[in-house]
């Protein structure tokens, strides 16, 4: 799965990685967690490189037909393996693909009763994009002519599929990285048979980008840690005290 994200890439070099027609504002983001926003380039009529831009949506996808917006806790990932089966997926991968910007996210080793957290990113700290579908959703109340208007929430989901190598270590589980031969095929608008899509899902599956693992504080742990020191290497575990046999040893 992928729970926890990273986007401190600058804007400068965001633009000339995605082929940005415009340097986006966005602030370093070191822990960005589900319900929060994060950034996406959207499927458009006009895919190519120079035409892209940057949005940010909430992640956790609430499809337009939710009851309550609180589904989108619920939906922060979506399976490669259902997402032309899903009602909640199907419309979203013809008609609403998006690449989720990141330069690294989190997963997490189980040890014991403990979890100790990792970040994933590429050898050479570039940024990639991971496949992303998202949706439209207008309450249900509002709008009703006294100044009460509907809320609209834009937001979105990160496609994950069965882990590679080295993430598989941890998980069984990892989002699903496009290879950026694969982005403007996957921005196409004017795709929207998604047996077009089933050889790009299937590359991307395959791929990993380069990315390798480091073990990392569990300051990572808590969504309000949002700094440069959630990626920075564990500190090596204290060697335990000697104990009073040790000492008579010595």
């Amino acid at each position: 799965m992928c729970g926890r994200a990273t986007l401190s890439t600058s804007p400068d070099e965001l633009r000339q990685v995605f082929g940005l027609g415009e340097t986006p504002t966005l602030t370093a983001r070191y822990n960005i967690a589900p319900s929060q926003p994060i950034a996406v380039i959207r499927a458009s009529a006009a895919p190519a490189a120079g035409a892209r831009r940057v949005e940010l949506l909430r992640w956790g996808l609430v499809p337009s037909w939710a009851k309550d917006a609180k589904i989108g806790a619920k939906m922060i990932n979506a399976r490669v393996e259902s997402l032309t089966t899903r009602p909640a997926f199907r419309d979203a991968l013809e008609h609403r693909r998006a690449l989720v910007l990141v330069d690294g996210f989190y997963e997490w080793e189980k040890r014991g009763r403990a979890r100790q957290p990792f970040f994933v990113h590429r050898a050479d700290g570039r940024p990639f994009a991971l496949a992303g579908l998202w949706d439209r959703w207008t309450s249900p109340r509002g709008g009703d002519g006294v100044g009460v208007a509907r809320e609209v929430i834009e937001s979105c989901a990160v496609v994950t599929c069965p882990a590679a190598p080295p993430c598989d270590r941890l998980h069984d589980r990892m989002p699903l990285v496009v290879p950026p031969p694969l982005w403007s095929l996957w921005l196409d608008a004017s795709i929207v048979d998604a047996r077009r899509l089933e050889p790009a899902l299937r590359q991307s599956a395959a791929s990993d980008e380069g990315l390798v693992l480091r073990e990392v504080s569990t300051r990572v742990n808590r969504p309000d840690v949002d700094d440069a020191t959630c990626i920075e290497p564990a500190a090596p575990e204290a060697p335990p005290a000697p104990g009073l046999f040790d000492r008579y040893q010595r």
